[in-house]
Formats: C-alpha cells, sequence, structure tokens
C-alpha cells in the first residue's frame, strides 16, 4: 500500500483483538502481622532489621490499609501506584522517572541476582525497605504472582497528547491507540510489545478502559516506566486530531479489507495503529476515524487473533519498514 492521497474511510463489519481472560484481581486483602528476619543475618547485605531503608528508612506516610500496605488511590490517571513482580519493581528504580515511597520484600524470597539489584537500587534512592512474611505480602498483592516483592511509588506521569503527535526533525510519530481494551493482562502485554518495536506513545480511552494496574504493570515487564502514555477523552477526537496533524490512522480488525503485510510505505510515515477491545473490535465512531482498516491472514479455523498478540505482529511489521 504506497503513500499519497488519503483513502477513504475502510468499512466492513468485524472482530478485533479476540477475546481474552488475562491474570485475575489478585489475592483477597486482610490483616496481617509484619515480622522480620529470624535472625540478624541479611542474605542481602542489610543488618537484619524489619526495615532495611539507608538509616532505617523514612516513616511511611499517608493512610494505610488494614494490613499496613500503603492504601491504594482512586485511579483518576493512568495509575501505576503499586508495582509488583521484580522486573516491573527493577524497571521502576532504573528509570527513575517518579519517587518510590516503600519497597517490600518477602522473608522467604530466595536470594537472586535480580532481586539484589533491587535491593541495591532501592538502598541508592533512599527508600523504606520493608520485610514481611509472605502471607502478608499477598494479601496486600493485587496481581496474581507478585513474586515477593510489591513497591509503591508516586503515579505515572501522563504525556500531553500534543507532545505524542508533535513531529520531530528525522522522527515521525508511531502511536498506537488502544480502544477500550479492559483486560489488564492484554493492556501490559501491549505495552511490552510497544516498547520494544519503538512505539514513541500509546493513547489511552480515560473511561471505560483499564489504566495501569499492578496486572498490567507486571505483564508489561517494566514497559509502563518508559512507552509514554497519554489519556484522552474521547479516542475518535483524538484520531481526527492525528488525521489533522497529517498522521495515519489504521485500525486493525478481522473485518478489513486490506491486508497488515501489504502497508508497505505507508509503515514509514507517521502513523498510529489502533486496536480494539477483546471481543468487541473497533468501535463505530473510531472505524470511522481510520484511513484504512487492516486485517491480520488466518490460515487455520479461528477468525482472529488474541488483541496482545495482533498488537505484538502489528508494531513489529511498522518497524520492520522503518
Amino acid at each position: 500500500m504506497a503513500s499519497g492521497r488519503r483513502p477513504g474511510t475502510s468499512g466492513g463489519a468485524g472482530r478485533g483483538g479476540g477475546a481474552s481472560r488475562g491474570a485475575g484481581a489478585g489475592a483477597g486483602r486482610g490483616g496481617g502481622s509484619r515480622s522480620g528476619r529470624p535472625d540478624s543475618r541479611d542474605r542481602f547485605g542489610g543488618s537484619g532489621s524489619a526495615k532495611r531503608g539507608v538509616g532505617g528508612g523514612a516513616a511511611r506516610t499517608g493512610a494505610v490499609r488494614r494490613d499496613g500496605a500503603p492504601a491504594p488511590k482512586a485511579e483518576k490517571n493512568l495509575g501505576g501506584e503499586q508495582v509488583e513482580g521484580r522486573q516491573a519493581v527493577r524497571e521502576l528504580l532504573i528509570a527513575g522517572r517518579r519517587k518510590v515511597r516503600e519497597l517490600w520484600i518477602a522473608t522467604e524470597l530466595e536470594e537472586s541476582e535480580v532481586v539484589g539489584d533491587i535491593v541495591d537500587l532501592a538502598r541508592n534512592q533512599r527508600v523504606q525497605i520493608t520485610d514481611v512474611n509472605r502471607k502478608r505480602l499477598d494479601m496486600a498483592a493485587r496481581s496474581e504472582a507478585p513474586q515477593g516483592i510489591i513497591a509503591w511509588a508516586a503515579p505515572l506521569p501522563e504525556t500531553p497528547f500534543d507532545e505524542l503527535i508533535k513531529r520531530r526533525p528525522g522522527k515521525v510519530p508511531f502511536i498506537v491507540a488502544v480502544d477500550g481494551v479492559t483486560d489488564p493482562g492484554n493492556l501490559g502485554a501491549i505495552l511490552r510489545s510497544a516498547d520494544g518495536a519503538g512505539v514513541s506513545g500509546v493513547v489511552l480511552p480515560r473511561h471505560r478502559a483499564v489504566h495501569v494496574t499492578p496486572t498490567v504493570a507486571k505483564a508489561a515487564a517494566g514497559a509502563v516506566e518508559h512507552v509514554p502514555m497519554s489519556l484522552v477523552a474521547g479516542l475518535p477526537n483524538a484520531l481526527q486530531r492525528m488525521r489533522d496533524a497529517g498522521i495515519w490512522v489504521v485500525g486493525l480488525d478481522d473485518g478489513g479489507d486490506k491486508n497488515l503485510f501489504e502497508l508497505g510505505d505507508l509503515a514509514a510515515e507517521g502513523i498510529c495503529l489502533v486496536l480494539g477491545a477483546e471481543g468487541a473490535g473497533l468501535s463505530r465512531l473510531v472505524r470511522e476515524r481510520c484511513d484504512v482498516i487492516v486485517h491480520i491472514p488466518m490460515r487455520g479455523r479461528l477468525s482472529s487473533l488474541n488483541v496482545s498478540a495482533a498488537a505484538a505482529l502489528a508494531v513489529y511489521e511498522v518497524a520492520r519498514h522503518r
């Protein structure tokens, strides 16, 4: 598909990313008692105190839950205050984009290179490190497998939409827009692929879509710290603004009349890939704002891929042309 005059809106019904069920909400909440190390030995080089931050760490501020964990705030923005899992927490500390208030580590956690890196990074940033028993940590977790580590941090910063679509010398926008994806595991996987393929930003609807929950951050394996994200009140309006800025808007839907692998030179221009919700696909107004709708060829008996798998193929197909 060569670039040139903007093609007309593609029609055709169809389903987008396909239905998927990602990670669940995690273990239930409840009370619990804090326990430190059973003796003074600290596998990670600490003193054996329950609080291993530099100088014992500052006292926790703000609201706390009954189990002693900082209370999660209502996610009015991107979210991301609670980060779980070793890789996600490690990238949170490496990126250094936001203040990390506290780090919990399970007392039963086995020593490893990744855990040692996390502790070293946290100490260098003067983050309070608290040892808790595994049961209590799992009760505070909001993902299925926190891997013995939870961090609490400032919310993720939003990137202004105008900054996301701005053209810069030698670099044209490569954007992914998500139309109503509600499964946190899918969004996390999409963000991980977006980071790997060099996407310059991700656009999320402010309403009726999942934002950065602990499950999203864990599934993204730290990509939430590196991929610029913008929340918009209405995705159709945001897509029209991209078109006005000279960015091609390409919807991904199994009812599309063009093949993803026929994008050709268009993929090297300013482009936004739009991914539909699980099962429902692209909404009507979003489809109407797309310049073209493309599909992924399916050679088997199934009609579509999971939205995160489709996203991975699409972003790397664009990256291949760049």
